[in-house]
């Protein structure tokens, strides 16, 4: 099996690990991972890696986001979705468009965003949404996030579709949820599909029965150049850099970076620190 990333548009109803779960099948290894976890009513672009590129998913997860969402106004649930229980219900009719548009924008830019109870973050140990559905009470703190968009597509009666940009540890449900409390009335997430990740498309990725008759794989130098700025590395760097030693920060810009060699082959993810360069994960093989 090829190593490399396969681009899959999530249907709803799976789970992430459903998704992997039948990409292992597929793919004929357990060797795969996924990048940015969907949850199961939520549909859209999910990464998947396979083999050596499972190396590469916790950095493209850092990535930002792009999603197209559904908000309904007026109704408040569990879940800060549709699949939890309704706990409030307000008329939102008199919410004006202006009033709308002056929310959003107050939800856009650098906030600090309580993630939505029902979330997989750990609370001692378990994670808060097994909390919550064995009935207790989950209070998360606050984290930073970015929405760099939250644009309004279109308003239809309580329903309002919105475009979304936003950084990673982003809850989209957690800014419907947060929309609600802004104008007074509640809401919660109907739809979520989520259609880039970096430089990644959901254009770009086939639904689970077309993997089916033909089990497409990004190969991991091309998915490499696709996701991180390249470095290309001399003879002697490629030796030092498959043994996990460091090389010279000349001309190495910042951020994680792509290493290749010159004949086109998946070296490294190299980091800057300071005069010298890190390698966060290594493909190629010592000798």
């Amino acid at each position: 099996m090829t190593d490399g990333l396969v681009l899959v548009d999530k249907p709803a109803g799976w789970t992430s690990h459903d998704v992997v779960a039948r990409c292992r099948r597929l793919a004929g290894t357990r060797r795969v991972g996924h990048a940015g976890t969907l949850d199961p009513m939520a549909t859209g672009l999910l990464i998947v890696g396979v083999e050596r590129a499972t190396r590469l998913l916790g950095h493209l997860a850092l990535h930002d986001k792009d999603y197209l969402a559904t908000i309904r106004l007026g109704a408040t649930t569990v879940t800060d979705d549709a699949e939890g229980e309704t706990v409030d219900v307000a008329d939102a009719r008199g919410v004006t468009d202006a009033a709308l548009a002056a929310a959003m924008a107050r939800l856009t830019g650098e906030l600090m965003q309580v993630p939505s109870a029902v979330s997989a973050i750990k609370v001692d140990g378990q994670r808060a949404y097994a909390r919550v559905r064995s009935g207790e009470s989950v209070d998360l703190a606050a984290r930073p996030v970015t929405v760099s968009r939250f644009e309004l597509l279109a308003r239809r009666g309580d329903d309002v579709d919105v475009a979304v940009t936003c950084s990673t540890g982003t809850y989209v449900r957690a800014l419907a949820r947060d929309l609600g409390v802004a104008l007074g009335v509640g809401a919660h997430l109907t739809a979520l599909r989520r259609t880039r990740i970096g430089g990644f498309r959901v254009e770009d990725a086939r639904t689970l029965d077309q993997l089916a008759e033909r089990f497409d794989v990004t190969p991991l130098a091309s998915a490499l150049q696709a996701a991180f700025p390249v470095r290309l590395l001399t003879d002697d760097e490629v030796f030092r850099v498959a043994r996990g030693q460091a090389i010279e920060a000349a001309d190495m810009p910042g951020g994680v970076v792509a290493a290749m060699s010159a004949d086109g082959s998946a070296i490294a993810l190299l980091e800057r620190a300071g005069d010298r360069v890190k390698s966060l994960a290594v493909f190629a093989p010592a000798g």
